[in-house]
């Protein structure tokens, strides 16, 4: 496989499903002025992310256990994946001739050899050499990628190790991995990871496994939308009570998406690119227009970032390489690039477009993940199909409402307004872990004028995965809009009522989602002796976004409606009065009224931070009152 042979043009051409092949080898033979703008964003963000790693290279050869690593700011432990560094390191060493990078890739790898490496050929994703090994195949494409592409930067003594090594990663993979032993992005991702290292190391039964794999991952698309399904542990066939697969957007769209893209187009297994493009567009449809990933309701949400995913490596090859089949498909690698450029301080990403407001120091997993797809696409630039942002987000110029079956979740779009209802009730592995937007919850709202103004957290915050989440900065306020009332100190909510149901319209200018929701525990327990039978109604026009809660019965309890609103500490906020409030935001103001009096939550400070989706926010809370069984909020933006 020679260097630019990656992605070769009669491949490309025999996909094109809507182009004709003319337009497919223009747009892949040439990069106009607008794709070269594109390459220069990646290009500079790699250098940047590539020497803020460096930063925080750990240099200390008297203590084994961290030299090398990359230290983290944000935890006390190292990441044991920070070998993945290995291939920006190696890509910018060939490309600047500046040996600093070489270096920086030696001491990872020698890291790693020294703390996470096992004898089965596996890297673990801490020290304890118990601790899950499954993360061997992420490691394994950045060293596959870093030898086949720059190996020749360094020493013949060093690139025969690393090779040996690979080899012994491949192995464990090929002996361990099936379609079904795990979440899905671990065996999809291995569709591409088996044939690449296969072809580095020379080892014809790691290609004939990653063909095995690729033929069984096309059954793990959804029926309706073809979403990729399975991140659900080995239950990843098993159906929530409304019939519905376990998906999480962030997941797909950063890691798996990208394997099965990049494989599919090397092998022109047209059956495959069909079920992708088809994926694709579906999963682009949760694109909000400033690049941000609506994975509200995904069902790993608990690490949502709003630019992706904690530990994903970033959505740049997948859109990117299909960018002939849609053009939109460029555009989203080139929004979410610029969001992950306006993340980034002091050569880090941080987790969310708060963090650096906030002071919230980032996670350096970030960085070492996301800084691999960009050197991927740089590696394969000169086969790229067209890149730029002149093409319209599906949601950017969406109206009316959308209801994806395979998720029980509706987007809905009129005028500036973009906003997410869900119903999805797939839950995640770990009891009680059911915590991203459901119950009729707005999992996101969104203005085009001012950007992100409501965005769905954990209802409760929780290490899901200790190693891999930062820990929450202060008193957990959860960010999803709700219900919710205290009974005997038990907190109750719509959030927890899976069986929800939402029902739309869209008449006279006006959208209506109307959801029917019940008041219940983490135990899925209904509320008794006050309301617990609610009916949130979501009226959305042009000019404003009205939300009417009510109910029937008798409110013997405090009960209110929480509104968190998204808003970095530097904007000001003004009480008008006692039941109307505006905020001022760089692009616009936004006014938020109701018919009884707005409160904020009793926090220290106007504001609460959330690690999901990384942002802050105002959480507004409006009480029943006496003899009145229905709360009007109206949010405007001039």
């Amino acid at each position: 496989m020679k260097r630019r042979n990656f992605i070769r043009l009669s491949t490309v051409a025999g996909v094109g499903i809507s182009l004709p092949m003319s337009g497919l080898l223009n747009a892949c033979s040439s990069h106009p002025e607008h794709s070269l703008e594109f390459k220069n964003l990646i290009s500079g963000l790699l250098k940047d992310w590539s020497d803020g790693m460096l930063k925080v290279q750990i240099n200390n050869p008297s203590n084994l256990e961290v030299h090398g690593a990359l230290g983290c700011p944000s935890c006390s432990h190292i990441h044991g994946r920070c070998m993945d560094a290995v291939y920006p390191f190696l890509y910018m060493a060939d490309k600047t001739g500046d040996e600093k990078y070489v270096e920086g890739a030696k001491l990872v790898m020698l890291w790693a050899e020294n703390n996470v490496s096992q004898d089965n050929g596996s890297w673990t994703v801490i020290k304890n050499p118990k601790s899950w090994k499954g993360i061997t195949i992420f490691g394994a494409i950045a060293l596959a990628e870093a030898l086949h592409y720059h190996g020749h930067v360094l020493d013949e003594v060093t690139r025969t190790a690393w090779t040996k090594r690979l080899e012994k990663a491949g192995q464990y993979i090929y002996d361990t991995f099936t379609i079904d032993f795990t979440n899905i992005n671990y065996p999809g991702t291995a569709v591409y990871g088996l044939d690449l290292v296969g072809e580095v190391v020379k080892r014809d039964d790691f290609k004939a496994k990653s063909k095995e794999l690729a033929q069984q991952v096309k059954a793990y698309f959804t029926p309706n939308e073809g979403l990729l399904f399975g991140e659900c542990k080995k239950s990843s066939n098993k159906l929530s009570e409304k019939g519905l697969h376990g998906v999480d957007l962030g997941y797909n769209v950063e890691e798996t998406l990208n394997s099965l893209v990049m494989y599919a187009l090397k092998k022109n297994d047209k059956e495959l690119l069909e079920i992708l493009t088809k994926s694709l567009n579906s999963h682009l449809e949760f694109m909000l227009p400033d690049g941000g990933w609506d994975n509200s309701w995904g069902n790993r949400m608990y690490k949502w970032t709003y630019w992706g995913s904690r530990t994903c490596d970033g959505s740049q090859p997948a859109f990117g390489m299909m960018a002939h089949i849609n053009p939109a498909f460029g555009t989203a690698a080139v929004k979410n690039t610029e969001l992950l450029q306006r993340c980034t301080a002091d050569g880090l990403i941080h987790g969310g477009p708060g963090f650096i407001e906030a002071g919230i120091p980032p996670c350096v997993h970030h960085t070492f993940t996301h800084a691999k797809p960009l050197a991927a696409l740089l590696d394969h630039w000169d086969h790229l199909p067209e890149i730029n942002s002149n093409n319209n987000l599906p949601r950017t110029i969406a109206d009316g409402v959308k209801h994806f079956k395979d998720l029980d979740v509706y987007l809905f779009a009129r005028g500036n307004w973009r906003g997410t209802v869900s119903a999805y009730d797939a839950e995640y592995h770990y009891k009680n872990d059911y915590r991203q937007a459901s119950g009729g919850a707005l999992g996101v709202l969104y203005h085009n004028k001012v950007g992100l103004l409501c965005a769905a957290s954990m209802a409760e915050y929780a290490l899901v995965e200790k190693n891999n989440q930062q820990v929450q900065p202060n008193k957990d306020i959860c960010l999803t809009p709700r219900i919710e009332t205290f009974k005997d100190e038990i907190w109750y909510t719509n959030l927890f009522d899976l069986p929800a149901t939402v029902t739309s319209k869209d008449e006279n200018g006006t959208i209506e989602l109307l959801a029917d929701v019940k008041l219940k525990n983490v135990d899925r327990e209904e509320v008794t002796e006050t309301a617990s039978d609610f009916d949130i109604t979501y009226k959305c026009s042009a000019d404003k976004i009205q939300i009417s809660v009510s109910t029937e019965q008798d409110i013997t309890e405090p009960t209110a409606f929480v509104l968190p609103i998204i808003s970095p500490n530097n904007e000001v906020v003004t009480n008008v009065s006692d039941t109307e409030i505006t905020i001022q935001k760089p692009e616009g103001l936004v006014t938020i009224k109701a018919n009884v009096p707005l409160k904020i939550k009793d926090i220290e400070g106007s504001r609460t931070f959330n690690m999901v989706p990384g942002v802050e926010a105002i959480p507004f809370e409006i009480f029943f009152e006496k003899d009145v069984n229905e709360l009007l909020i109206s949010i405007a933006v001039s």
